[in-house]
């Protein structure tokens, strides 16, 4: 069996659109996410269209990312893309923190995946608790006006859609003891330590 003759092919490819071929390169995203390998673990950033993060949400496998891909195009905007230059400020941010180089503030972030409750706590976490800080369930309650609630305030920084960025591993139980973490107790543990040596 033989091919089509040279001057056939020749006829087939000049009606060949190779530019319509092409993936389509959309300029534009509602959202754009990076996933970063960290000391604590691979993460998802994700950001707006104006650059103001969105997430920072710990991704250790596909099924994670896929998650995350799905709770931002549900709650932010199904026009994700990964784009990871958009989040090169950000990247910059968290190597610089995890390495112990910065304690400024994360570059700017917006609630956009917290829930009417988390958002009192979240906010509450950042205006009471600094770097190298500690506080427990029960005061991050008080502080966000629900002072019978550790228990759900506890459940709502286990979700807390920018770890790290919003510091929930700065709360611990009544008697100091690490408890959960989106990280894990080894990456909760890190960034505490990792803060009280920067402080000494």
């Amino acid at each position: 069996m033989t091919g089509p003759r040279p001057d056939r092919l020749e006829a087939l490819l000049a009606g060949f659109d190779v530019a319509a071929s092409r993936p389509p390169d959309f300029p534009n995203a509602d959202v754009s996410y990076a996933v970063h390998d960290t000391s604590v673990g691979r993460m998802l950033l994700a950001c707006n269209d104006s650059g103001v993060l969105v997430a920072s949400l710990f991704t250790p496998d596909a099924a994670a990312e896929d998650a995350a891909l799905v709770r931002l195009a549900a709650r932010v905007s199904p026009r994700v893309l990964r784009r990871p230059d958009s989040l090169d400020a950000a990247r910059r941010w968290l190597d610089d923190y995890l390495a112990g180089r910065t304690r400024s503030a994360a570059p700017p972030w917006e609630l956009a995946l917290a829930t009417p409750f988390q958002k009192p706590v979240l906010t509450a976490l950042v205006a009471r608790v600094g770097y190298g800080e500690r506080a427990t369930y029960g005061q991050l309650a008080h502080w966000s006006g629900r002072p019978a609630a550790a228990r759900a305030v506890g459940t709502a920084l286990g979700a807390n859609p920018l770890c790290i960025v919003l510091p929930c591993h700065r709360v611990v139980g009544a008697s100091g003891s690490l408890t959960g973490y989106a990280g894990g107790l080894a990456a909760k543990r890190h960034l505490l330590e990792l803060e009280a040596g920067s402080r000494a």
